[in-house]
Parts: C-alpha cells; sequence; structure tokens
C-alpha cells in the first residue's frame, strides 16, 4: 500500500460537478492498493498518517500531528501511485490491485483514520475526480508498507 500525503490548507473533491469531499486545514492523502496488501498496511499506515508529525507549533518547527491540530482529511483512491514507467512510454499499472480488492482497502483505511479520530472523507472510487489542493508549505510525505 502506498499513500502521499499533502498537508493542506484547503482540498476539495468534485465529481460531475458536484463537491462531494471539502477540508480546511487538514490532509490529501492519495493512496494506491497494490497486490498482497491487506488490513495489517491499512491499519499501520493509517496509525503512521495520524501520528505523523507534520504541523508547525508555536516555533515553525514540524512537531504537531493532524490529531493536535484538530484537522481533517480527505482520502482519494489513486492506482496510478502504482504506476511502472521503466520501460517504454506507457506506464504499467499491473502492481496495482484490480479493483474489488483495492475499494474495501481504501474504505478500511479512512475507516481507520477515522477511529484514530480523525475527522475523514472520501472521493468516490473509480470516478473521474477533479481534486482541488491548496499544498500547505509545499509538504508531501511518501509512505509506503
Amino acid at each position: 500500500m502506498r499513500i502521499l500525503i499533502q498537508r493542506v490548507s484547503y482540498a476539495s473533491v468534485t465529481v460531475n460537478n458536484e463537491t462531494i469531499s471539502k477540508i480546511g486545514n487538514g490532509l490529501l492523502i492519495l493512496l494506491g492498493v497494490g497486490h498482497g496488501d491487506g488490513e495489517a498496511q491499512a491499519q499501520f499506515l493509517a496509525e503512521k498518517t495520524a501520528n505523523l508529525r507534520i504541523f508547525e507549533d508555536a516555533q515553525g518547527k514540524t512537531n504537531l500531528s493532524i490529531l493536535d491540530v484538530k484537522g481533517e482529511a480527505i482520502v482519494v483512491s489513486q492506482f496510478t501511485l502504482y504506476a511502472d514507467a521503466r520501460k517504454g512510454r506507457r506506464p504499467s499499472f499491473i502492481d496495482a490491485a484490480l479493483p474489488e480488492v483495492a475499494e474495501p482497502l481504501v474504505n478500511k483505511f479512512a475507516e481507520l483514520l477515522r477511529g484514530h479520530g480523525v475527522p475523514t472523507q472520501t472521493g468516490k472510487f473509480g470516478a473521474h475526480m477533479q481534486v482541488e489542493i491548496h499544498n500547505d508549505g509545499p509538504v508531501t510525505i511518501w509512505l509506503e508498507k
């Protein structure tokens, strides 16, 4: 499982001209599921994300987690995180899990993040989404398990 975390001052997800998720201060999380991923990976990454100290304290040091700043999150499924572009010009996505495996794990990750106390919204699995991100910092973190 791979996640790309972006610290944001604002993020939203729109599908068919309808905003389905919107947050202020928090995290926009792009999540890809690979072959062999399961609940153990989701649990590890949800706990890591909830406690990752990437928000600034009063001294400007990144000492605070999303829980500390009472931020929110949006989780967006992103199979393209498993793109393999080493050969040719068209990326291969064979390392990404099939939708019937990936969708429940994306939902489980969001549920686990909520369980850690992070108010969490989601995109729409499999839909063409417009994601608006106001990356704060910018701060972008890659995690994999």
